[in-house]
């Protein structure tokens, strides 16, 4: 399993469009073959900060998926980043 987590900075100003923004990617994210969940959330405490999390069954189907990255547009809008991709060697309840 892979998790894909960490956060996007974005203008303070532009975030709530580039989230909104984000919907489809959402979308079709979790109807992709592989994908357990997948989110890009505004986060409550710093308006510039864009929190992202994916899981995957396997790399594949991730790399299937991501192709070549976000539109140009919303990469425009990127203005640092810090996701990581992690691979989870197991999985059990808390």
């Amino acid at each position: 399993m892979l998790i894909v987590a960490g956060h996007l900075v974005v203008d303070p100003a532009e975030r709530d469009g580039y989230v909104a923004g984000c919907a489809q990617v959402v979308e079709l994210a979790r109807a992709a073959e592989g994908c357990l969940d997948f989110s890009i959330a505004a986060d409550v405490l710093d308006p510039g900060r864009v929190n992202v999390y994916e899981r995957w069954t396997a790399e594949e189907p991730l790399l299937a998926f991501r192709g070549s990255g976000p539109a140009e547009g919303q990469q425009a809008q990127i203005l640092d980043a810090d996701v990581k991709r992690y691979t989870i060697s197991a999985v059990g309840d808390p």
